[in-house]
């Protein structure tokens, strides 16, 4: 039977008896293209993350985008690109990861972006099956 046919009707527990939060954390973070070489530099010499995914994505908040002329017309950009990195960190080195990007990708502009922290309650190596704070 396929799991389209026999659909997951209630996620397992992934926490252990009297765990109050999951042992794994993800970190979103939205941040200037021309920042990502530094991010990763600090990132890679911290030796705290196995991996990360990188996406171009475009965006607006509080920067609003710009104004570009465009045969002598006025051309509004409202969607600024944008690089997004996902991480998944231990519990214990979320802060230490979390203050890394903070401080390697500002400029002290407005549009330096944004971290989302989220609980990961579980992560599964596909080719083994591991599952847990071990696949990171």
């Amino acid at each position: 039977m396929s799991l389209i046919e026999d659909p997951i009707t209630e996620l397992p527990n992934f926490l252990a008896e009297g765990d109050a939060r999951p042992p794994m954390r993800l970190l979103s973070c939205i941040i200037r293209p021309e920042k990502l070489e530094a991010v990763t530099e600090v990132l890679n010499s911290l030796e705290l993350i196995g991996g990360m995914t990188v996406t171009d994505v475009r965006g607006c908040g509080r920067q609003k985008g710009y104004v570009e002329l465009h045969r002598g017309g006025e051309l509004p950009i409202r969607l600024l690109p944008k690089l997004r990195l996902d991480l998944v960190v231990s519990e214990e080195d979320v802060e230490a990861v979390f203050r890394a990007i903070e401080r390697s990708a500002k400029t002290g502009q407005v549009g330096d972006g944004k971290i989302f922290v989220a609980d990961v309650l579980n992560a599964v190596r596909i080719r083994t099956g591991e599952q847990g704070i071990g696949v990171l």
